[in-house]
């Protein structure tokens, strides 16, 4: 009965349904650890790579062809970046809110490929990119903008979404030639050394932290980070890319709801409303249309460069924010 119940699509969507409550802990795990930005991404890294680097070692370590390796690097350089602004960040807002603000990624991502790549994109990214700035902007207060004094959380929550939309263009291509583990294992061996180098030019500490503090960070890294991604992945491979990524969506509730149960942050009507109608906007974005047919002989040759939507479809959350 057990295998039977893992062979059928109610078992492909319970795991994915568990692994979006594990990265819905990702900024509860932040918070509650309350330490610097740059050390909460340094061991979420460092114990993710613990999991899974013996796991690459078991299967066999076989290195990409350079060229993939430098475009590893580079995704990963910006992965980072991400990570480091995102946990920096929720610790000056509220986790709904840094979660929310954090998975914009497919609107920088349009945006990347109109500006950069220089493609059109469909009407519904225009609808979607607009119904989420006007839900932004309700988020963050018309007494801000009257001010212009904007909450630094909720700035670098932005900023963070769109480093994660340049990691996903550096290595959308890749993961169709690097199997996932060798992909996560030598991602996570960069972001380890980098945050090493970072947090200690900041001048953080390594040590001296409460068993709570390291009970957080174990979970930021093992539950949210390594086991949030093993989940989704294998969502991945038995589910559509598009309908994954549109149930992610479901990250942000959950951390809602996280949010005011375990840490009593309790959310704004402006941000509820705010919140509702960002997810609108994306959601509109990540909706796949029923493609027209196209017969063999007329079937266009692919562009150079993978458009917005192939990106998405793609790589939506390789790697877990």
């Amino acid at each position: 009965m057990l295998r039977n119940f893992k062979d059928s699509p109610l078992f492909t969507w319970f795991t994915l349904a568990l692994g979006i409550i594990c990265i819905g802990f990702s900024a509860i795990f932040v918070k509650m650890a309350d330490v610097p930005g740059s050390v909460a991404t340094f061991y979420r890294l460092l114990f993710a790579a613990l999991a899974i680097i013996p796991i690459w070692m078991y299967r066999g370590i076989k290195m990409p062809v350079r060229k993939d390796v430098l475009l590893i690097l580079a995704g990963s350089f910006f992965f980072a970046v991400d990570l480091f602004m995102w946990n920096t960040a929720i610790p000056l807002t509220t986790a709904a809110t840094a979660t929310l603000l954090a998975n914009n990624a497919p609107i920088w991502l349009g945006l990347i490929t109109v500006v950069i790549l220089r493609q059109s994109l469909p009407r519904k990214f225009w609808v979607g990119l607009v119904v989420a700035i006007i839900g932004l902007n309700v988020l963050i207060g018309i007494e801000s903008w009257r001010t212009l004094q904007f909450n630094m959380g909720d700035m670098l929550s932005l900023g963070a979404g769109f480093f994660y939309a340049l990691y996903l263009i550096y290595t959308v291509e890749v993961r169709k030639r690097v199997n996932t583990v060798t992909f996560m294992s030598l991602s996570l061996i960069v972001m380890v050394v980098m945050m090493f180098f970072t947090t200690l030019f900041m001048g953080h500490s390594f040590t001296g932290y409460s068993s709570r503090t390291w009970l957080s960070l174990l979970g930021l890294g093992l539950v949210s980070h390594f086991g949030g991604w093993l989940c989704i992945n294998y969502a991945l491979g038995h589910i559509k890319g598009s309908n994954v990524s549109v149930t992610l969506l479901a990250q942000s509730v959950v951390t809602a709801l996280l949010g005011i149960i375990i840490l009593k942050e309790y959310l704004s009507l402006n941000q509820i409303i705010g919140g509702i109608i960002i997810l609108s906007g994306i959601y509109i974005v990540n909706r796949r249309d029923t493609p027209p047919r196209v017969s063999p002989i007329n079937k266009p040759a692919s562009d150079q460069h993978p458009s917005a939507e192939q990106i998405e479809e793609k790589s939506v959350n390789q790697t877990i924010s």
